[in-house]
């Protein structure tokens, strides 16, 4: 892409709060974000919900900014305003024009650390987080994938949902987000990133003059999950596809060989030319929808895959899927498949980088885990030195059939049940 591309730099003010910033001068857009630690995974059973809850609490007015004035404001802007909840981390972020920046500056870090959260507004915002949780339980699409997440982490945090519970929602006291809140919220746990048409030194002074109230930092998050043998689980539902996953423990994301995780990935279920796309869906018509996946967290990770399919499939899917886990675990890539799949990392990574969002995120979620900042150059290299023998040693550890739990949703777990058998008969006979 044309212009000049400035290295990333990073400043940890008095306060705790860390700024990072990427220059873009090809561009008239900022992409600013602020990140805070907490997540789905920092909670409490009796807090499940409450990182997603208080996320939509931060649209409901500040000290100085009602709800409404804040939707007016970034919509004359010509701005877009959201946020995201994830396992371990909480996200506020906006793009706008330059000369916004300064405006769209000051009422983020409000909604960041002085929301109102009273009592009235709380009580509307409950009953739209419950209709959310109802809209989620209707789609099997989206469950699913929390199903398998119980699966593999048991009672541990990265097992529940991150949308939380409706009895926690229904229950829980504005006074009681404050203190969620007062508790998380902290300065340490705080980044706040941008790219684009931005100036470090400007980002940094608009965050020197913030008034962060002192508060004492939470608990720390909770440890690894203990380990666990695989387990099944499925929810019957009366579904026109069964919902399929299979899943296993993976490396957290400071390991050195999230690198070689990718282009792994990427031959498994990652890309349309992958074994699972192409031998379940392009050669047999058993699916549309199949695909792996990965996640990394701070101190463990999740492998998954996920396929749909009519229940007159599910047995025949189920035998290509497993039969093509074994063939990946001794033969995970040919050489072709690996240069391959590597190619396509690197030219995801490249073109990311013509989005102001994707690189603010990239900042924000690297600095606030503790990542390193690699440059386009660092982390083309990174890939490009993933041998044959870095993802055979991974597919052998991590996609074992006999390591995997599975999760289903569909009308009969009979139906489940004798599918999964092809993947791995031990699970399928725990799940009888």
């Amino acid at each position: 892409m044309g212009g000049t591309l400035s290295a990333p730099s990073v400043t940890t003010l008095p306060s705790g709060v860390r700024v990072v910033t990427e220059s873009m001068d090809s561009v008239r857009s900022v992409a600013l974000g602020f990140w805070v630690g907490v997540g789905s995974a920092s909670e409490q059973v009796s807090e499940a919900g409450l990182s997603h809850l208080l996320e939509h609490m931060l649209f409901r007015g500040t000290r100085r900014y009602e709800s409404l004035e804040i939707d007016q404001m970034f919509d004359a802007m010509g701005a877009e305003l959201n946020a995201g909840t994830g396992k371990e981390s909480t996200s506020v972020y906006s793009r706008v024009i330059d000369v916004h920046l300064t405006r769209a500056f000051d009422v983020m870090q409000e909604m960041v650390f002085t929301p109102r959260l009273l009592e009235e507004d709380l009580a509307n915002e409950r009953e739209i987080v419950c209709e959310e949780i109802a809209m989620y339980e209707d789609d099997p699409q989206d469950k699913i994938f929390d199903l398998l997440g119980e699966a593999v982490f048991g009672d541990h945090p990265l097992g529940r949902a991150t949308i939380g519970r409706e009895e926690v929602i229904a229950s829980v006291s504005a006074d009681g987000l404050r203190t969620f809140h007062d508790a998380h919220y902290t300065p340490g746990e705080i980044v706040i990133s941008a790219a684009g048409s931005i100036d470090h030194d400007t980002l940094v002074f608009l965050a020197e003059g913030l008034e962060i109230p002192e508060r004492p930092r939470a608990n720390e998050a909770f440890g690894p999950p203990e380990p666990g043998a695989p387990r099944s689980t499925f929810m019957a539902k009366d579904t026109e596809q069964y919902h399929l996953c299979l899943g296993g423990r993976a490396i957290a994301r400071h390991d050195e060989r999230r690198h070689a995780l990718r282009v792994l990935d990427n031959i498994l279920g990652g890309t349309s030319s992958s074994r699972l796309f192409q031998e379940v869906r392009e050669r047999r018509g058993l699916a549309y929808s199949v695909y792996s996946f990965s996640s990394l967290f701070s101190n463990t990770g999740q492998i998954g895959l996920y396929v749909g399919t009519r229940p007159d499939n599910v047995d025949a899917a189920l035998r290509v899927v497993g039969d093509e886990l074994r063939r990946f675990v001794e033969d995970p890539a040919s050489t072709s498949e690996l240069e391959r799949s590597k190619e396509n990392v690197k030219g995801r990574m490249v073109l990311a980088l013509e989005s102001t969002a994707a690189r603010m995120n990239r900042l924000g979620a690297s600095v606030l885990a503790g990542l390193p900042l690699l440059t386009i150059d660092e982390a083309v290299a990174k890939v490009e030195a993933v041998t044959m023998e870095d993802v055979q040693a991974l597919a052998a550890e991590l996609f074992d059939p006999a390591q995997l739990s599975a999760a289903g949703i569909g009308p009969d777990e009979d139906v489940f049940r004798r599918g999964i058998e092809h993947v791995s008969p031990r699970l399928a006979a725990e799940a009888a």
